[in-house]
């Protein structure tokens, strides 16, 4: 456990070091500031969170993507020998670009707390908003997993399959029929209504985790032949 842990502090600094992150992170800039522009009115904070959690998937993608292509592929080969075995290279990364992507998730729903929202919300507003982001991160950072260099060794074929993943997601997800992508549109639906929580919440969180799931054991899978 410990030398992955290792791997994982030099992923995130190398990402760090090589400025990658400020793309993702002016995206995320740009969503808060066209979401928050104008004070959202008291009772409406979960629906702007739930905007919010759609709109920043593509932004977590861009951030895992560019923490696993930081690594040159030698350099990514000498940290499988370092780790011991591949399986584990392969955690390290994914453990680095969620670390990384947690903290622009934390960003996305604090700031409004701040200064996007007439009033402070309630606690079920905010633990929703944060389900809702986490259901979001997760999704990104399966799409930026298999929009990686290791997966799709071009650069524009890479962005570009990452890009029309979203928009396709977003055009499914607008059918009735909730399980055939990531429903992004009925997170955004779902967040309006008062029993989120315990009503709509655990039915689209089954069906984002399993597809999120499948989603990362083809990356793993992937990464058995393509080291």
């Amino acid at each position: 456990m410990k030398p992955t842990l290792s791997l994982v502090r030099f992923k995130i600094n190398a990402y760090l070091r090589s400025h990658r992150i400020v793309q993702p992170f002016v995206g995320l800039l740009a969503i808060l500031i066209i979401l928050y522009s104008t004070r959202v009115l008291a009772g409406h904070e979960l629906s702007s969170y739930g905007d919010s959690a759609a709109l920043l998937v593509p932004v977590f993608a861009w951030a895992a993507r560019g923490l696993l292509d930081t690594e040159p592929d030698v350099q990514r080969l000498i940290s499988v020998t370092a780790v011991g075995r591949p399986g584990r290279e392969v955690a390290s990364g994914l453990l680095a670009s969620a670390a990384v992507n947690v903290v622009l998730a934390a960003i996305a729903v604090l700031v409004p707390l701040g200064v996007g929202f007439a009033a402070m919300p309630g606690g079920s507003a905010v633990l929703g908003g944060l389900a809702l982001h986490a259901l979001s991160l997760i999704t990104g950072l399966a799409l930026g997993a298999l929009a990686s260099r290791p997966i799709l060794r071009d650069q524009a074929t890479s962005t570009l399959v990452m890009l029309g993943a979203y928009v396709a997601m977003l055009l499914v997800s607008l059918a009735p029929v909730v399980w055939l992508t990531v429903p992004l549109i009925s997170w955004i639906r779902a967040a309006g209504e008062p029993s989120f929580l315990t009503a709509s919440l655990p039915g689209l969180a089954a069906v984002t985790l399993a597809w999120c799931a499948a989603a990362l054991l083809v990356y793993v899978r992937l990464r058995r032949t393509r080291p």
